[in-house]
C-alpha cells in the first residue's frame, strides 16, 4: 500500500473536558498518513485517480474547528472517518496533538494516534 502523508495541519478547536477549554479553545495539530494505491494515478498522471490531499486537509481542519468533543480520541475517530469517505483511501493513521493540554507539569505534547481501515 502506498502512503500520502500530511503533517502539521493546524486548527483551533474547542475540545476538552474543562469549561476553559470549551470557552477559550486551543490549537490542535493533526498528522495524517493515508493508505492507498497510487499506481493508476502515476501511470496516467491523473489527480482524479488518487486522493486530493488539499481537499482532505480542508475537511480535517473543518472537523477540528467543528462540533466540540470531550476527548481527542473522539476527535481522532471523526477525522479518520472523514478521510475514509474518499474512495481511494483504504486506510488512515491519524495523530492528534494537543500541545496546550491542561497538565500541571512541564511537557512538550500530548498525542493520540489511531489507525482505521475500510475493513
Amino acid at each position: 500500500m502506498d502512503r500520502v502523508a500530511l503533517r502539521g495541519l493546524k486548527a483551533r478547536g474547542h475540545h476538552g473536558v474543562y469549561p476553559r477549554e470549551r470557552e477559550e479553545g486551543q490549537t490542535f495539530i493533526v498528522d495524517l498518513v493515508l493508505g492507498l494505491d497510487t499506481r493508476a494515478a502515476a501511470a496516467d498522471d491523473d489527480l482524479a485517480k488518487t486522493v486530493h490531499y488539499g481537499i482532505v486537509a480542508e475537511e480535517v481542519v473543518a472537523v477540528v474547528e467543528g462540533e466540540p468533543v470531550n476527548l481527542i480520541e473522539t476527535l481522532s475517530e471523526r477525522i479518520a472517518q472523514a478521510c475514509l469517505k474518499h474512495d481511494g483511501v483504504l486506510e488512515v493513521e491519524v495523530t492528534v496533538h494537543k500541545p496546550d493540554a491542561p497538565i500541571t507539569v512541564p511537557f512538550d505534547d500530548v498525542t493520540v494516534t489511531i489507525t482505521r481501515s475500510r475493513v
